[in-house]
């Protein structure tokens, strides 16, 4: 990723949603180590747990704030992203008896249509007490909409808009230490949008949303979801498997249980639809997906048997599922496919 920034440029690596199912504690300390400076996470409760892990670089709360929170912002030493003047007033309040300004980001809609100020709106919040004394604006943000889009001019019109608020705090003397607005897709496709901050998410698990139908260079996925074969059921032809019978075998069929399912994040669309690696070749799932087992068709494998890994994500041989082709089978993205992956299945660093 590095070598596609326009120096100089920071990272805020986003780790948010347990490191998009990656294991968020793990993923920070190794990007720590790779010299990674930032973090990005959604809620307060993913902020506390990589501090309670020891990780004291800054981290950057992305998502929505109520008033109670507020006070767990602080005790963590997170950096709130602010979106809406009433949240910068109560943590001035909560900020007045500190003896350093507690920093704070603003969040700009440029024309993503969620969280954030007005464009109109920045400026007088910038010049507010509240940021003059108790808060300090450490960075102003925005997020793009369709940085992935096949038409650039949606994205080129909201960085436009940035580049405005920008300028007026510019003229109005004030100085702000970090602008950022990319996403992965960004990073890739709108070299401009870069400023001095960049906040990396799927990208650093090897993945990449459409960038306009173009492969991204140098991106290869870090995770392999695996389980193992317990046992093997054999069928005579028009037995069944499964809740509702939902499998009936058309021949005299060999069925591999896996001790994994929907409550693993192997989502129960995958009945009938799913397949997993056994001894390098796809071997269709059957049946319905269970909360804690999957039912897979192993006649055309003859020599899968009890103890032989099975790969529902990752590589096998010369084959390969990834997230994507999960995703394709589900009809949704490869990050609902990763970010769904439970915290009961085991996390492995290699």
């Amino acid at each position: 990723m590095r070598r596609h920034l326009t120096a100089p440029c920071e990272i805020l690596a986003v780790v948010k949603a347990d490191a998009y199912g990656h294991g968020a504690v793990a993923v920070a300390q190794r990007l720590l180590r790779l010299g990674v400076p930032r973090f990005g996470v959604a809620t307060i409760q993913e902020g506390a747990t990589l501090r309670d892990a020891g990780i004291q670089a800054p981290i950057l709360v992305m998502g929505a704030l109520l008033p109670n929170q507020l006070p767990d912002v602080i005790a963590h030493t997170l950096t709130p992203v602010v979106h809406d003047s009433a949240t910068a007033d109560a943590l001035a309040d909560l900020a007045r008896s500190r003896p350093e300004p507690y920093p704070i980001h603003i969040k700009v809609d440029t024309g993503m249509g969620r969280l954030g100020l007005a464009p109109e709106a920045v400026l007088p919040l910038l010049q507010s007490p509240c940021c003059k004394g108790p808060l300090r604006v450490e960075g102003l943000m925005t997020h793009l909409a369709d940085a992935d889009g096949g038409d650039p001019g949606y994205t080129e019109a909201q960085i436009a808009r940035f580049r405005t608020v920008v300028a007026q705090a510019d003229a109005a003397g004030l100085s702000i230490p970090l602008l950022h607005t990319a996403n992965s897709a960004a990073i890739l496709c709108h070299p401009s949008s870069h400023f001095n901050l960049v906040r990396p998410g799927i990208m650093l698990y090897g993945y990449q949303s459409a960038l306009r139908g173009q492969a991204a260079p140098d991106l290869h996925p870090v995770l392999t979801l695996s389980t193992t074969i317990v046992q093997i059921n054999r069928l005579t032809s028009g037995e069944s498997v499964g809740y509702n019978r939902a499998y009936r075998a058309s021949r005299p069929s060999r069925i591999a249980i896996l001790p994994i399912g929907y409550a693993d994040g192997y989502n129960r669309a995958l009945s009938s639809r799913g397949h997993v690696l056994l001894k390098g070749r796809q071997a269709p799932v059957v049946g319905r997906v269970c909360m804690d087992m999957t039912l897979v068709d192993v006649t055309d494998i003859p020599d899968a048997g009890p103890g032989d890994e099975a790969v529902l994500i990752g590589r096998q041989g010369t084959a390969r599922i990834t997230a994507d082709d999960m995703a394709q089978w589900l009809g949704t993205i490869p990050y609902e496919v990763l970010c769904a992956i439970g915290p009961r299945v085991a996390r492995v660093y290699r």
